[in-house]
């Protein structure tokens, strides 16, 4: 496989950058009409990026039988952990009648079932970047029309590990990219999905909105809100509650593990433990408001959040809680800038469910 040659640093590690599933469809779309002109003669394919790089990527194989031609490329992500690499992204080519570039997705391209930012119930999930990646690849090339159809032989399986069924996109992968370039770890493809599915809940007219950052989480809000949508936030408290703002909605419950909300109660919105860890010293402010310094120094020694909570378990202390949940409001209107705004705030130890 062709690398590409382009890198970031990122907390002090050079790594890769790989190209999008929607730089694949290209490559392959570009490659099936040219295959099916007769003018196919490089075992890879030129493509440009709306980020403005020259992309190289590699033929895998090819077919032409009659009036259409197929051609295949992987998905290569570099150094990024996507879970779409390494994956076949196939096109199929057939010329038209007339000059029209028609493109659809086939078998392991998911479905959109909601009107949004994706595009209309019932189309293909191929935004609108990769879609117009291929019309102008192809124009480049050819004065003919062409119906295109992108194909995932394992999308569907895929699909299925991903945020696609939460933002309504059913039975497979999504083509992507608004660059075309896959820089590792993008925290703005993450956050993107989370805008997203929270436009799905305004534009099916609820104004409360169940927020929370894990898994663990999302099970336990589906358990006690079953009426009610809920976003998996993962750290990104801040940016997601300001969206939600932004976006008109009423009410947000936030739901999270006391190890995160403790951060948040001292006004921590991105709550990663590469950018803030401070649960211990959470709990030692909020004893230290109360004067119990005789606790300060017994917790000092623990590592863990769910250590902290066994204490206080044990010290009949666990009303602390109530102060650092009433602090994660407090914290949260501030920032909001809205001490009006209706946030409700419940959290949870992984030993002993709900504790506030």
């Amino acid at each position: 496989m062709r690398e590409l040659d382009l890198y970031i640093v990122k907390d002090g590690k050079k790594l890769r950058c790989g190209y999008t599933t929607g730089s694949c469809a290209t490559a392959a779309s570009k490659a099936a009409v040219l295959l099916l002109e007769g003018r196919l003669d490089t075992d890879f394919i030129s493509i440009d990026t709306p980020k403005g790089i020259e992309l190289k990527i590699d033929i895998e194989w090819t077919e032409k039988t009659g009036n259409h031609a197929i051609a295949a490329v992987k998905k290569d992500a570099g150094d990024d952990p996507d879970i779409t690499d390494g994956l076949e992204i196939i096109a199929k080519a057939k010329r038209r009648i007339d000059n029209n570039i028609n493109i659809d997705g086939g078998e392991g391209v998911g479905r959109i079932t909601i009107d949004g930012f994706w595009g209309k119930s019932g189309d293909a999930a191929i935004n609108p970047a990769p879609r117009k990646m291929i019309e102008s690849e192809i124009k480049s090339i050819s004065n003919s029309g062409y119906d295109i159809e992108i194909i995932v032989p394992k999308g569907r399986e895929i699909g299925k590990k991903t945020f696609n069924q939460n933002i309504g996109i059913l039975d497979g992968i999504s083509i992507i990219g608004t660059t075309g370039i896959v820089e590792p770890m993008s925290e703005d493809a993450f956050k993107k999905c989370i805008f997203m599915e929270i436009d799905n809940i305004v534009s099916d007219k609820r104004n409360s909105i169940v927020l929370y950052p894990g898994n663990y989480g999302e099970k336990l809000g589906n358990e006690l809100f079953p009426d009610l949508k809920g976003v998996q936030i993962a750290n990104f408290v801040g940016e997601s509650v300001l969206y939600c703002q932004m976006k008109g909605i009423d009410k947000i419950i936030l739901l999270g593990h006391i190890g995160k909300f403790s951060k948040l109660s001292l006004g921590a919105f991105n709550t990663h433990s590469k950018i803030c860890d401070m649960r211990i010293e959470a709990f030692i402010y909020y004893l230290g408001l109360r004067g119990d310094f005789k606790a300060i120094n017994d917790i000092k020694k623990f590592r863990t959040s769910e250590e902290v909570i066994k204490y206080l378990k044990s010290e009949d202390k666990m009303d602390l809680i109530e102060d650092m949940r009433d602090g994660c409001i407090k914290r949260v209107k501030t920032y909001m800038k809205d001490e009006d705004y209706d946030i409700e705030v419940i959290i949870y130890s992984m030993e002993y469910g709900v504790i506030s």
